[in-house]
C-alpha cells in the first residue's frame, strides 16, 4: 500500500500530476481542485494516496490531506461509486461539507458534484449515514470533520440548538453547519442559538 508520495512536482495536467520520487516520475490522478492548490513546478510536494488495482491496470489517486483519503475510501465503498466520481465529489465539496450533507440527508448539496444525480446522492446518504456517525477511525483527528462526527447524540445543548433552528424554518444542513462552527463544550443551548442566528443572518456560512 502506498500511503503517500513525496518529491519535486514535475508536471501538472488537467487530471493528474507527476511527482519525481527518487528519479522516478509517478503519475497521480487528482481532482482539478486539488491540482489547483499544488505549488509551483520543481517545489517539493506531498500527496496522500489511494492505489486502485483493477483488471485494466492500476491508478494512483492523490489528496492533500489524510481526511480526504478516508472520505474517498468511504465514497468508493458505495455501490456504483467509482474513483472518478468520488474524486469529483471531493473536488466540489470539502470533507466536512460531504459529511454534513450525509448527516443532514441533503441530496441537493451532494448533487452539485459532476456525475452525481439525485438517485446517486440518495444512495450515498443511505449507505454512509451510519458509517459517518460511527467511524471511530476518525476520532481524535481534530478539525471540522471530527467535530461533525461528534454532533449526533453527544451534546443535548447542540441538539436543542439544532431543533430550535429547524423550528425557525432553517434547513437541516445550514442549521447543522452553524451549530458545528459555533458550539464548544460547555456552551448552553441558548448561547449557541443566539450566535448561530447572528451567523445565519449575516449569511457567512
Amino acid at each position: 500500500m502506498i500511503a503517500y508520495v513525496k518529491g519535486p512536482l514535475a508536471f501538472v495536467g488537467g487530471q493528474h500530476a507527476i511527482i519525481d520520487v527518487c528519479g522516478l516520475g509517478l503519475q497521480v490522478q487528482a481532482s482539478p481542485a486539488t491540482l489547483s492548490r499544488l505549488p509551483a513546478k520543481g517545489t517539493e510536494v506531498q500527496l496522500f494516496t489511494y492505489l486502485q488495482l483493477s483488471e485494466n491496470g492500476q491508478a494512483l489517486f492523490g489528496f492533500l490531506t489524510q481526511e480526504e483519503v478516508r472520505l474517498f475510501t468511504l465514497l468508493i465503498s458505495v455501490s456504483g461509486i467509482g474513483p472518478k466520481v468520488a474524486t469529483a465529489i471531493l473536488g466540489t465539496l470539502t470533507p466536512e461539507q460531504i459529511m454534513i450533507a450525509i448527516m443532514a440527508q441533503d441530496a441537493t448539496a451532494l448533487s452539485k458534484s459532476p456525475g452525481v444525480g439525485k438517485k446517486v446522492a440518495q444512495r450515498i446518504m443511505l449507505e454512509l449515514r451510519d458509517k459517518v456517525k460511527t467511524e471511530d477511525a476518525w476520532a481524535g483527528e481534530g478539525g471540522g470533520a471530527a467535530k461533525a462526527l461528534a454532533l449526533p447524540g453527544t451534546s443535548s445543548a447542540k441538539q436543542d440548538a439544532m431543533d430550535a433552528l429547524l423550528a425557525l424554518g432553517y434547513g437541516r444542513a445550514e442549521a447543522m453547519q452553524a451549530v458545528l462552527e459555533i458550539a464548544d463544550d460547555g456552551m448552553s443551548a441558548e448561547t449557541i442559538i443566539k450566535q448561530a442566528l447572528k451567523k445565519l443572518a449575516r449569511g457567512s456560512l
